[in-house]
């Protein structure tokens, strides 16, 4: 049996996955083509922009975004202040890690701002183009509004193991934690002490409860969307897993997320 194949047994009308080395898809599960809506996995995908469109010198980590003393790295790593959903300030940058969507907003508008190109073009011409991800596109706002399917995100998961449109210098900064000993809350998992986050990624560290595996490493790094969606890739043993469905998250997720990830590291040895 593949590892995929637990999903048959999840209460899900649709879904689709894959698990990715740096040798390329080693397991895919259901219809890889379908287009799913990802939720906050969508933050994955606008942060790789970000960070593309900082190598190109359209902005800077360090520069002003968001509220007063607040820096485009702050908004990558969830921690200039902001609330969730609204642009209201909750606490002073750098004091606490507060999961704020909206903060991806403020990011998206101020690469538009500076590079002088819609915002959902940008991330089309810097991530979706160059990976061949043809079926994906941002609907929305840019921090939940994105539509993908596996078969893209595969590619960009094969981006995330052996990374060519960043510098290793970047890629290594964005995944690796930004302010540290911050604590906050993991939404869907209550507070993390600390809740590590880097530029867009969030990092599993030693976080528990989580939503990837027993298994997976502390390196471990990825997010999962409120619409049932997750991309996980472990550096450790090389694998990634893609795993998209139409049914919200909730807490039937909790443990069958956790099951799965941990019957991927069991049954691809690495």
């Amino acid at each position: 049996m593949h590892s995929l194949d637990l999903i048959a047994g999840w209460p899900v009308d649709n879904a689709s996955a894959a698990v990715v080395s740096t040798e390329g898809v080693s397991e895919q599960y259901g219809d890889v083509d379908r287009v799913y809506e990802l939720a906050s996995v969508t933050k994955l995908l606008v942060a790789y922009a970000a960070l593309v469109a900082v190598e190109e010198e359209a902005i800077d980590l360090d520069q002003q975004a968001g509220p007063e003393g607040s820096t485009v790295r702050h908004l990558l790593a969830h921690s200039s202040g902001l609330a969730f959903g609204e642009n209201k300030v909750q606490a002073a940058p750098g004091t606490k890690r507060i999961y704020s969507s909206v903060g991806f907003e403020l990011l998206a508008a101020l690469i538009e701002s500076e590079s002088g190109i819609a915002f959902d073009d940008y991330l089309a011409e810097a991530v979706f183009a160059p990976l061949g991800m043809t079926a994906s596109t941002l609907a929305g706002p840019a921090g939940h509004g994105a539509r993908s399917s596996v078969r893209d995100l595969s590619a960009f998961a094969s981006e995330l193991l052996s990374p060519t449109l960043l510098a290793e210098a970047t890629f290594a900064a964005a995944v690796s934690v930004q302010f540290e000993g911050l604590d906050g809350i993991l939404p869907g998992y209550g507070s993390q002490r600390p809740n590590d986050w880097g530029l867009g990624f969030e990092l599993r560290d030693g976080k528990e409860p989580h939503w990837t595996g027993q298994r997976n490493s502390t390196r471990t790094f990825g997010h999962f969307g409120q619409s049932g969606t997750f991309l996980w890739v472990d550096p450790d043993v090389g694998l990634a897993t893609v795993v998209l469905t139409d049914l919200a998250f909730g807490e039937w997720a909790k443990s069958l997320w956790t099951e799965l990830s941990d019957e991927v590291l069991d049954n691809n040895p690495r």
